[in-house]
């Protein structure tokens, strides 16, 4: 489902980036991803949904090879990788629905079927009833559950999350790890990058650590004695 061959991403001038990561996620999992500050963690996230593409090794999403990808084939790809940010990143101006709906559009499914799937997608997170309101009258969780709807609506197998519960307090960050496991329940592949450890040890997930761009640990972490 995501692999990554011995892959690299440099930037010039800065020692950030991905050095010589190698993984492996299979279909279906739930994989956390975490480390310090400038360990790698968005940079890795933006290579799987091609926001970026590496400097060396390979990496495969779905079947895809993405270094043989060309630029007219990735909105392809992209509607198999569904992408949630911290910051939300909602149109102010457009309604719950509309943003929702967005990816939808672009995508050129029909009015009926947009209308039955952003409905389904809102009641999924609990934001039927504020489906026509603009995102600045939401608090901070609820603008998060619109941009998850926004990254399921079109049912995509994979979904990435980047810091989703970063501004967000101890019980909301529960109840959107709790939308993530039931979307895992259904059969997404989820790889979420966070540096909330205290949230997810209790979940006794699988969990890759990135330390200055290395992948230094692989596997299901120990709760603190």
């Amino acid at each position: 489902m995501i692999r990554f061959d011995n892959v690299s991403k440099t930037y010039p001038g800065s020692s950030g980036g991905l050095r010589e990561v190698s993984l492996h996620i299979e279909p279906g999992e739930m994989v956390f991803l975490t480390g310090h500050s400038g360990a790698g963690k968005s940079t890795l996230l933006k290579l799987v949904g091609l926001l970026e593409r590496s400097s060396r090794g390979q990496v495969w999403v779905n079947k895809h090879n993405l270094n043989h990808l060309k630029s007219r084939q990735v909105p392809l790809l992209r509607r198999e990788v569904g992408m949630i940010f911290q910051d939300h990143r909602l149109l102010t101006d457009r309604t719950v629905f509309d943003n929702v709906a967005l990816p939808l559009v672009v995508t050129g499914v029909r009015h009926q079927e947009i209308r039955r799937r952003v409905q389904a997608a809102l009641d999924k997170v609990g934001l039927l009833k504020k489906a026509r309101s603009l995102p600045l009258t939401l608090s901070g969780g609820e603008q998060q559950r619109v941009g998850i709807a926004r990254a399921v609506v079109s049912k995509p197998p994979i979904v990435l999350a980047d810091e989703p519960t970063g501004n967000l307090d101890p019980a909301l960050s529960r109840e959107i790890m709790d939308l993530f496991r039931q979307f895992n329940q259904v059969g997404v592949t989820l790889l979420i990058a966070t540096h909330d450890l205290a949230l997810i040890q209790p979940l006794g997930r699988r969990t890759l650590v990135l330390d200055q761009g290395r992948l230094v640990q692989d596997g299901v972490p120990r709760e603190p004695a």
